[in-house]
């Protein structure tokens, strides 16, 4: 039987998934698990199965921790001095007294600032006319300055100083994988294949057998009785020499191809929600939905409550205000009139506006009924009264009288 020539036929066997995007996944919505994005593009490893020593002194040094103890110690106290002399400031104006001399903070910053210990404030005002509220506020950021970029540093420096096939584990991580099984499995794999050794006897086999498998030379039965044959003449050895680079490279590029997909699925998932939060923006920047107007109050809340998963889940990962709610309302406190009147809408949109509509119309027709009701009913009794008002009362009927001039009887 030929030997093999060409390990190109590995990869020509090897399928490549399509790579489905969930926008559940990118805004954390109940039960999905939520992109983990790195801060920073680390440094593609030279090789993932390197076996060079592992630096950790950063992390098990008790001088750096000591150094690191000792410094805070002395920020708060020289944040609790410089209180001390705000107070003592304020105290001072209060009572007329003289204020307190600051050109020792001064000199002490100008100095700090030009052995480069102490970053000035981007603004024009010169330090002889700082308050001590100045310098406190000068100092604090300072400080706070140190601390963002040691907790910035102290991940990076992590990740350096881990072995390389677990650098390779967390950036794995960090681009939104979630096989992990099948990710140290194909590690401890390729590590196995690593440390196989073409001197060894038993070793030369195995390098030829994998060989054999990964290019397709054929059946497993075929195989054993090619290795049988390199053993007879001896020449195992040297197929093993020859194999085990090629084995090597083949380890690699799976490794390779396994990562390049996983960025591939980062970055249409990247792709996803920047469409997303575009199309979330768009929309509501119309200042109208369904025909109904949006004040900016109300775009503001509907925005950050579909795009920030800023809401703990039963699921453990954080969600979006929609999602949050859908969860309150199902389990938290049950509103399931609440949550059938959103699946109708969600559903059914068209059916769910007509039906609002028409309890809409209902509702202003009773509402003229009753107030042409109200109306009629007030003209009748307005009637009656003044009907009852024009009526002659009985007490006041007009009596016949005469006149005097025509009372034959008067006397003269």
């Amino acid at each position: 039987m030929s030997e093999p020539n060409d390990d190109a036929q590995l990869l020509d066997n090897t399928s490549v998934s399509q790579v489905d995007v969930n926008i559940d996944e990118i805004f954390g919505m109940p039960g999905a698990e939520n992109i983990m994005l790195p801060e920073e593009e680390e440094e593609k490893p030279k090789s993932i199965f390197s076996k060079e020593n592992v630096d950790t002194t950063f992390l098990d040094n008790p001088t750096s921790t000591k150094t690191t103890v000792e410094e805070k110690q002395v920020v708060e106290e020289t944040i609790a001095e410089l209180d001390g002399l705000i107070s003592q400031e304020e105290d001072a104006g209060n009572k007329g007294r003289p204020k307190i001399d600051k050109s020792g903070l001064a000199e002490l910053a100008s100095k700090m600032i030009e052995e480069g210990t102490l970053v000035p404030f981007d603004d024009d005002k010169p330090l002889e006319d700082y308050t001590t509220k100045d310098f406190r506020e000068l100092f604090e950021a300072n400080f706070q300055e140190r601390e963002n970029a040691i907790r910035e540093n102290t991940p990076r420096e992590f990740f350096n100083a881990l072995p390389e096939e677990l650098q390779y584990a967390a950036k794995y991580v960090a681009d939104g994988g979630q096989d992990l099984k099948g990710l140290f499995r194909t590690l401890a794999q390729v590590e196995e294949m690593r440390t196989l050794d073409p001197a060894d006897e038993y070793d030369q086999a195995e390098i030829a057998r994998q060989y054999l498998h990964a290019t397709q030379f054929g059946s497993p039965e075929e195989i054993e009785a090619e290795i049988e044959e390199w053993r007879d003449l001896d020449r195992l050895e040297q197929k093993a020499n020859q194999f085990k680079p090629k084995l090597d490279r083949m380890q690699d590029e799976i490794i390779a191809r396994q990562q390049a997909e996983q960025e591939a699925k980062k970055e249409q998932q990247e792709k996803a929600a920047r469409a997303y939060t575009d199309n979330v923006y768009n929309t509501l920047s119309r200042g109208e939905i369904g025909g109904v107007k949006l004040d900016k109050k109300l775009q503001s809340m509907l925005y950050s409550g579909l795009v920030q998963p800023n809401y703990p889940s039963i699921s453990g990962k954080p969600t979006n205000l929609l999602g949050h709610l859908l969860e309150k309302y199902q389990f938290v406190e049950p509103r399931h009139d609440l949550i059938a009147e959103a699946l109708w809408l969600l559903a059914d949109p068209g059916s769910y506006k007509a039906r609002i509509q028409e309890q809409g119309g209902k509702a202003a027709t009773e509402k003229t009924v009753r107030a042409l009701k109200t109306e009629q009913q007030r003209k009748i009794s307005s009637s009656v009264q003044h009907e009852e008002e024009e009526r002659p009362r009985s007490g006041n009927k007009s009596q016949k009288t005469i006149s005097r001039n025509n009372n034959i009887f008067r006397r003269f």
